[in-house]
Order: C-alpha cells, then structure tokens, then sequence
C-alpha cells in the first residue's frame, strides 16, 4: 500500500473527527452516543493506519539498509580483488598501469595492502597460542604503558580512623614500560614453476607461509627474548620464580607451588606453557591415589589439562634440565605484544635465481614486555 494513500486517508479521517467535534461546540452541547461512537470509530482507523505507515517506513528501511549493505559488501570484494591482483602481481614481477592496482613504497619495501596484511596478522594470531592469548596492540610507533609498582610500602591502604585525627595518606606509585618497533623480517621461498601457473594462488600460498614464519618467531621471542634490541620474553622478563624441590626433576608438589604463586585474581585465564617433552614426563606424575595429574581434556585447546587449567607445548621452552626455566605458569595478558599492521614486502629476484626460487621478505615492526609480574610466574629446575 503507497504511503501517498495512507496519508490522505488518515487527513480524511482526522477532519472527520474534527467536524464531529466542532458541531457539538457550535451548538454547546455534549456529544450524543452516536457521535461518540462515529469519533471513536475514525480514532481507531487512524490508530491503524499510524501502524501500517510506521511498518511500511521500517519495511523501506530494512530494505534500503539491506541493500546498501550489499552494495558496501560488492565495493569490499572488488577491493579486497584489486588488492590480491596488486599483491599477486608484484611478486610475479607484472606492472599494472591501474594507479589503484600499485603498492605504495615504504622504509623496507612496498607496502602490503591492508586486507592482505589483515590476513596474514590474523593467520599469525591462530597459528600462535602465545601471541593470541597476550594483551595486544596494533599501533605504530612507541607504545607507553603506565605500569602500578608492586613495593608494599607504596600501596594505597585503608585502615580505621577516629574523629579529630588526620588519615595517613598513601599513594601507590606509576611507572612504566615502553614498548619499541624492533624490525623482524620473515623469507619465504616460490618455486618460479608455481608462479607461472595459473591457476596457483599465489596470494594465499605467500600468506600461509609468510603467517607461519613470523609466528614461529614471534613465538620463540615472546617466550625467550634475545637480549637488547628485541623482545624482552617471559622466561627473561618474569620476576616471580619458583624452584623445584629437586633437581633435574618436576614433581606435584613443585606444580602447586607454581600454580599457587599467582594470586587468584589472576587465575581463571591461566595457563601451562612448557616444552613437548616436559609435559611427556608430567603426564607421568601420579597423585597419591595413583590417578595421572595431566589428563586429557577435550575442552582444552590443546587437549590436556593440569590442576584444572589448560596446557600448551612449544618446542621454544626449555627442556628438563638444571637451571633451566621449564614451565611458564599465569594469565598471559600479563605480557603485552606490540605488533604493527602494516606489513611490507621484498621481492628478492635474483638472490635465489640459481635455486630456480623467488625470495619474499615480509617485514614486520614487533615488541613485547611483561607488564604485570603478579599475573605470570615460572618454575625453574633446581641445579
């Protein structure tokens, strides 16, 4: 039904009850039963006729939303397909003469256009437990994070007071902790034969290797660090240490210790981190009743769970060994990771031309801290 309609009837109706109104004011009387009812009538036709305008506005509405929808969906897919194109055809080496199809040109290479670093940031985040599971932040540049000390004595408190006497004030105090843009560059080799392929996708090949590359890194820095000028690293980072009773060795009392090191705010998010073969010999462990203390856990994301928490394996921990850190235990959004989204690439083409490859280099800006000790703790084997 057009709207043009619906609202001519609605004014026809409203003079109607207007005119029933002005003849009882004209001749000052009260409305007869018969008028009332004539006036309640028309109120209710042009109560549902408000209702149907009011549906067919929102009826247009859903409609035009609907199809602006599809159209902003239309403009991203032919985005995002000019930009794979742009991205596909500058590693096979083609020039587009399209201004739109080209890659701008960065500090270390062409820049990746956004919807292809977009996929190769989020590769990464499902490829890496341990990025994932940090506190994140995709920003350029220096990235200030206030930090609350953990010295007692500089603790806010509250205590009891009496009238006529001054509270002691205390304030705890802020630092913080800067996180820098430290350059990491990952390589991944095409066979030149693949390339020439067409029907090879290209794009998503150099995506799923690229992603694995720097999650493999990014993963072996956030867990290690390398010293100056790269991550710091939790094993590195992390004040609050806990000692094995012996040495070489892990038992359950040393697993409870390093659970109970971390207040319980702290504990609904946390997890195990440690090496395959550490958690081969703690699914050895048994509790007095000779139940296994690691149990599979389908819920789990790794499959196991320790004292009610999930564990993951990295082949960057340390094994069993004296001295050495073995187990990361906490909240893990007790580390940040800086990680910029702009990804830039290198097309290396002569570098590998003997191997009959073509070289990729994506480079990535990272950094990582730990920014709250109370969340994180390690166990450490006595020597």
């Amino acid at each position: 039904m057009e709207l043009k309609y619906l609202t001519e009837q609605r004014a026809e109706n409203q003079s109607k009850m207007q005119g029933i109104l002005n003849g009882a004011k004209g001749e000052k009387r009260a409305m007869t039963e018969e008028k009332i009812k004539k006036f309640k009538e028309l109120k209710k036709l042009i109560d549902e006729i408000d209702e149907t305008i009011k549906a067919e506005e929102e009826a247009r509405k859903e409609e035009l939303d609907e199809s602006q929808k599809e159209e902003t969906d239309k403009q991203s897919e032919s985005t995002e397909s000019a930009e794979q194109r742009a991205f596909a055809n500058f590693i096979r080496g083609i020039k587009t003469e399209k201004r739109a199809n080209n890659l701008d040109v960065g500090n270390n290479g062409a820049i990746v256009p956004q919807t292809i670093a977009n996929k190769i940031i989020e590769k990464v985040k499902e490829i890496c437990p341990i990025y994932s599971l940090s506190e994140i932040y995709n920003v350029k540049g220096d990235l200030v994070i206030p930090y609350y000390g953990e010295n007692a004595s500089e603790d806010i408190t509250c205590a009891y007071a009496t009238e006529f006497t001054d509270l002691t004030s205390t304030a705890g105090k802020f630092t913080s902790i800067n996180l820098s843009s430290y350059l990491a560059g990952a390589l991944t080799k095409i066979s030149k034969s693949l390339i020439n392929k067409s029907d090879f996708d290209l794009t998503n090949f150099v995506i799923n290797k690229m992603s694995a590359a720097i999650a493999e890194f990014i993963e072996k820095e956030l867990l290690n660090g390398t010293g100056t000028n790269s991550c710091q690293g939790i094993l590195t980072g992390v004040t609050n240490i806990v000692e094995t009773s012996s040495s070489g060795k892990i038992t359950a009392d040393d697993l409870i210790d390093l659970q109970e090191s971390v207040i319980d705010n702290y504990q609904k998010n946390a997890v195990f981190i440690m090496n395959r073969s550490t958690r081969k010999a703690i699914r050895k462990l048994k509790d007095g009743d000779g139940n296994y203390l690691l149990n599979r856990d389908i819920t789990s994301a790794w499959g196991y769970s320790l004292l009610g928490k999930p564990v993951y394996a990295s082949d960057n921990m340390p094994e069993i060994g004296a001295s050495k850190k073995a187990i990361i235990y906490g909240d893990m959004t007790g580390l940040s990771v800086k990680l910029t989204k702009d990804v830039e690439i290198q097309v290396l083409q002569e570098l590998y031309a003997a191997q009959h490859v073509l070289g990729v280099v994506g480079w990535v800006e990272i950094d990582g801290k730990v920014t709250d000790q109370q969340k994180l703790a390690v166990l450490k084997i006595k020597a």
